[in-house]
């Protein structure tokens, strides 16, 4: 079957149009009666079951997600290959079903068992044993990680899931092994999980009780405790979730560890801008760190965060501060989808940690550090080797006080722009309080005619130029001198009056690289 249409043909066009009637006849063909199947559009991306009907809606809709050539996830056998695909490519036929690589799961998870052997010898007998006796397709590890993707990928409740449990159990042959609780089924993939680890902050956002201070009871800084009014119950927690075993666990599965590399093998390079690969600033990371780039599988991770109140309440102003990773290296279609967003940090409230979010990020700085200075040792699944993994923020993501905290840049008064600085300062209006900006019209070509209007704008011409865009390293002098105090009852501690800006992250629009 020529499945070339995928990628070659346009959506909307008859040659796709007959492709999508073509797919839908294969899904009703080895659907085995099953009402409802994975939906391939670049939307659900085959994590939402759909009707055959609203699959062929979405198709209709949306284009075709066009990374699945090999349709595993609707009747195709393993062994099978097909026509459309062309040789030697990246996008190889997706030879995992979930849940059945369990030996690269178990080998990446085998690191994490070193101070406790016998859960890892206790996982390893789960995935050997038969789910009863006599059955060789599922093991009871398999069983329950299959049944349990079912429940996530189909929102199914807890009780709901402890309920189909039981029924499916009964259905069994009376020796099966299968839990028929969600608490036991959580606890035996709970070993398989990824650990976090929960780090006691000053209730100033003063500092973090870690590494050296670890073993303080007070904040040196304003000596606030550490803890609330009964002992153990610390004041303030951050959440914080590694990231490195969770790109080892990323790459440990074929189809991720593949798509991963879309960016040089699956891309479209024809000068238009679709993704963050397409833009200078990718191009010039790649001329100016050689060595980085010539691992295609290393990252390009981007950082966002905000804040929100968890409790949904209006009425309450609980600000809780998610700090959110993305992968470049993804498609388009994949990089925004919940799965491949990475829940890095967690900072809990009440209150927003605003400029001092710097002290929570201590713990995802020192890993983002040493994936870009040593590199870490990972096994890619699909290739079926180890290689040494580095990663760079990439650039961040937020709104425009977000990006004052995370930039130490002062977005309100008199120059709040973080680019012009100085050179583009506001007007104050005494009547309504405000700063207004009425030098719009540098930016202008030198010869616009708008320059010379006097009553449309402010009754003056403008001949200036637009304001100059410091460098990295004319930033650093500005800065190298500044001593910060974090904390709420600790204001900054400036040197220089004037200075205004501190930049940690990613690199400066002019193309120079930030400190």
């Amino acid at each position: 079957m020529d499945r070339s249409w995928i990628r070659n043909s346009k959506h909307g066009d008859r040659e796709y149009d007959a492709g999508v009637r073509q797919f839908i006849n294969f899904v009703v063909k080895n659907s085995e009666g099953r009402e409802k199947l994975p939906c391939p559009c670049h939307k659900c991306h085959n994590l939402l079951h759909k009707r055959v009907d609203e699959i062929l809606n979405h198709l209709t809709k949306f284009a075709f997600d066009n990374t699945y050539t090999c349709w595993i996830w609707h009747g195709k056998k393993m062994d099978e290959t097909h026509v459309g695909k062309p040789k030697n490519s990246v996008f190889e036929e997706e030879n995992v079903v979930e849940g059945d690589n369990l030996e690269d799961m178990l080998r990446v998870a085998q690191d994490e068992f070193n101070d406790d052997p016998s859960k890892f010898e206790r996982l390893l007998s789960d995935s050997e044993k038969p789910l009863y006796p006599g059955c060789k397709k599922y093991s009871r590890l398999k069983a329950i990680l299959k049944l349990y993707n079912l429940k996530a990928a189909n929102g199914l409740s807890d009780k709901g899931f402890g309920d189909f449990l039981e029924v499916f159990k009964d259905m069994l042959p009376e020796e099966n092994v299968l839990p028929k609780r969600t608490y036991e089924a959580k606890k035996t993939l709970s070993t398989m999980g990824l650990r976090y680890e929960k780090i006691h902050a000053c209730p100033n956002d003063c500092m973090l009780y870690w590494k050296e201070h670890e073993s303080l009871s007070n904040c040196p800084v304003c000596n606030a405790s550490r803890y609330k009014k009964k002992e153990g119950v610390p004041a303030k927690v951050l959440w914080y979730f590694p990231i490195i075993p969770r790109f080892k666990r990323l790459f440990s599965n074929s189809g991720d560890a593949e798509k991963l590399t879309w960016h040089v093998n699956g891309r479209k390079k024809d000068g238009k801008l679709r993704h963050p690969a397409d833009s200078p600033q990718w191009r010039f990371i790649d001329a100016i760190y050689c060595d980085f780039s010539k691992e295609e599988r290393n990252l390009r991770l981007a950082l966002s965060t905000d804040g929100m109140n968890p409790f949904g309440s209006l009425s309450s102003t609980h600000s809780t501060w998610p700090v959110i990773l993305v992968t470049y290296n993804l498609p388009p279609s994949l990089y925004m989808k919940r799965k491949y967003m990475m829940l890095s940090l967690l900072i809990s409230g009440p209150k927003q940690p605003g400029n001092d979010i710097c002290v929570y990020l201590a713990p995802l700085i020192a890993d983002l550090k040493k994936l870009w200075e040593q590199g870490v040792e990972v096994f890619d699944a699909h290739r079926n080797e180890t290689f040494m993994l580095r990663a760079m923020l990439f650039c961040t993501i937020q709104d425009f006080p977000a990006y004052g905290n995370l930039s130490w840049y002062t977005v309100y008064g008199e120059s709040p722009c973080p680019i012009c600085e100085d050179g583009l300062k506001g007007k104050w209006l005494t009547a309504s309080k405000k700063n207004v900006f009425l030098d719009n019209r540098r930016f202008l070509p030198d010869d616009h005619p708008s320059r010379k209007r006097k009553r449309s704008f402010n009754g003056e011409q403008e001949f200036r130029g637009r304001p100059k865009v410091l460098t990295s390293e004319e930033i650093f002098k500005k800065v190298e001198h500044i001593h910060t105090t974090f904390g709420k009852k600790n204001k900054a501690s400036l040197q220089n009056k004037d200075i205004r800006s501190v930049r940690f992250f990613g690199v400066c629009l002019t193309g120079d690289t930030c400190l």
